[in-house]
């Protein structure tokens, strides 16, 4: 089995690297990742230049080849995909904090799944909760194994990943949830640099409500959070209610 890991914490984080680790037992394992930080850039892709896909020894993966580029964490599986062959599944992760509800919308760790998925590979997007003084990346990573063991067995529906969060610590089990209201309440800061001009920082506070079945009430409850996510936005019975309302309000052509 051919297995393309990627991340959005750079190739450095030690997220990425456990995960690599974690997964040769599996298969021929290849990570691709951007070689700096790139959390929150979502699913962007680099169109308006070059990007540069190079072999990265220091990273410390040893025999596992390990690439980084200057590009997103999209791009990475784009590149990935193209340039190494077409893996088996996209595992993308171990993520430093959580991604859970609306944090999809922005996330990079997501975003090269949701970029696997849309290539129709089987791929998952890891993330471990960091709110604890110690992370447990070895332990996510040998759950995480487990995980892409399963999907490559029995394989995933088509436009359809997992988001899988871990706990930081031992997990009581397993539990497949739905996405929560977890978001990020957005606050801008202003301050003014040395030359006395304004400049301005984008914070965010992290909330959420405690439903039973989601991925935060998952998580607080100290379970891993599988949630089966589908790249189909349609609300398909928001669709019906349009159609039958513009067939009745739309006068007809001719």
């Amino acid at each position: 089995m051919r297995i393309l890991v990627a991340n959005d914490d750079g190739i450095f984080s030690p997220g990425i690297k456990a995960l690599a680790f974690a997964l040769r037992e599996l298969g021929e394992v290849n990570v691709v990742a951007p070689d700096v930080e790139q959390s929150g850039v979502g699913h962007s892709i680099t169109f308006r230049r070059p990007l540069r896909f190079k072999h990265t020894a220091s990273a410390g993966f040893g025999e596992i080849p390990a690439y980084r580029v200057d590009g997103t964490p999209a791009d990475c599986v784009v590149l990935g995909n193209q340039l190494l062959g077409r893996p088996d599944v996209v595992a993308s992760g171990i993520n430093i904090g959580v991604n859970m509800g609306l944090d999809l919308t922005h996330s990079g760790t997501v975003a090269a799944a949701l970029e696997g998925a849309s290539l129709g590979i089987p791929s998952i997007a890891f993330s471990l909760d960091a709110s604890g003084e110690e992370l447990r990346f070895d332990e996510a990573a040998r759950y995480a194994a487990s995980i892409v063991r399963w999907v490559l067995e029995h394989g995933l529906p088509p436009k359809t990943l997992l988001n899988v969060n871990f706990p930081n610590r031992s997990p009581l089990g397993i539990r497949i949830t739905r996405l929560s209201t977890h978001r990020y309440e957005d606050s801008v800061v202003k301050r003014i640099d040395p030359e006395g001009r304004p400049y301005y920082w984008v914070a965010g506070k992290p909330t959420a409500e405690l439903e039973e079945g989601t991925d935060f009430w998952a998580v607080q409850q100290g379970y891993i959070s599988v949630t089966p996510i589908t790249l189909d936005y349609t609300n398909h019975a928001f669709a019906a209610e349009l159609r039958e309302s513009f067939r009745l309000e739309t006068p007809q052509l001719g």
